[in-house]
């Protein structure tokens, strides 16, 4: 098992979304990080909008309903691959790949957002931007998205014959065995609170396949897992790595408590990212390099004993 110890001496800190949340349980995880993100939450009277931040149990935390929502700042997101049809972005961890309130899919800070803006300013308002897959709001990596309707029809066409291959990286609670393995487990049709969920023996299911391959195992009792995927199901490698008992560290939906608090986000990240363009047919390859908290935080897992 792993050892949180060092973790555990240090309980009065925690995540500002997290917090927010327990103090206002009646706001939704997406109205939570919204009200950050807009500057609607102060920690000890000043504005933080940043949902990951770290803050003392002591802090005093305030969500002020009235303060006038500020439109979020766009960040810079790294390209990957830039034609006319096609940009592949490597996606920063803790953003939306689109946005939840329809309603106000304008000012909520997401990937769709910040690349119309890119676009606008490389092509004039008015341009064409479409997602051709997504990744969890806490998975960074590579993304493909289309920037002309002709290349989004192809494109989601392409994805929903599996002619996307992806690999992913996690870091895991314990070690896998075998160190090389598949995981077919369907996932159910719904989709309640954020979660989702196996199907049950004799329940009807959407397939979802998984394969795994384990890098690199820690004397802490955890792991770097290679994932690729034969499907693309909405938290499909989260939930088959809980299914075989091995949730990725700092995963809050499917992890275990200990899991959870080891780190600030998931640790599961895009790695590789291949699929013929959907206008060419040309293979389109790149690889998104691991972010500096996934390294810091495998760094960690060398050092624990």
């Amino acid at each position: 098992m792993l050892d949180y110890s060092d973790l555990l001496t240090k309980p009065t800190r925690t995540r500002l979304d997290k917090r927010l949340r327990a103090d206002q349980p009646g706001l939704s995880w997406a109205r939570v990080r919204a009200a950050i993100e807009r500057g609607q939450v102060t920690v000890n009277g000043a504005v933080e909008r940043d949902p990951g931040a770290d803050v003392l149990s002591t802090a005093t935390v305030v969500f002020d309903v009235n303060r006038p929502a500020v439109r979020p700042a766009r960040s810079r997101f790294g390209r990957l691959y830039e034609d006319e049809h096609i940009l592949v972005i490597d996606k920063p961890a803790g953003l939306l790949t689109i946005p939840v309130d329809k309603d106000d899919g304008a000012s909520e800070d997401t990937v769709l957002s910040r690349v119309r803006e890119y676009m606008d300013r490389r092509r004039g308002p008015g341009g064409y931007v479409g997602t051709l897959h997504r990744l969890d709001r806490d998975t960074s990596g590579a993304l493909a998205l289309a920037l002309t309707r002709e290349a989004h029809e192809a494109g989601r066409a392409q994805f929903g014959r599996h002619e996307f291959h992806r690999q992913y990286m996690a870091l895991v609670e314990g070690v896998p065995s075998p160190a090389i393995g598949t995981i077919d487990a369907p996932v159910a049709e719904g989709y309640t609170a954020g979660r989702r969920r196996l199907a049950h023996p004799g329940e009807a299911g959407i397939p979802a396949i998984t394969h795994y391959v384990v890098r690199q195992a820690y004397g802490s009792g955890a792991a770097l897992v290679e994932l690729t995927l034969d499907t693309g199901r909405q938290h499909q490698i989260r939930l088959h790595m809980q299914h075989i008992g091995h949730p990725v560290l700092g995963d809050r939906v499917y992890g275990t408590p200990e899991g959870a608090e080891a780190a600030a986000r998931q640790m599961l990240h895009a790695w590789t990212l291949s699929f013929p363009h959907p206008i060419t047919g040309v293979r389109v390859s790149v690889e998104a390099p691991p972010p500096d908290d996934f390294i810091r935080m495998r760094a960690r897992m060398r050092g624990w004993r």
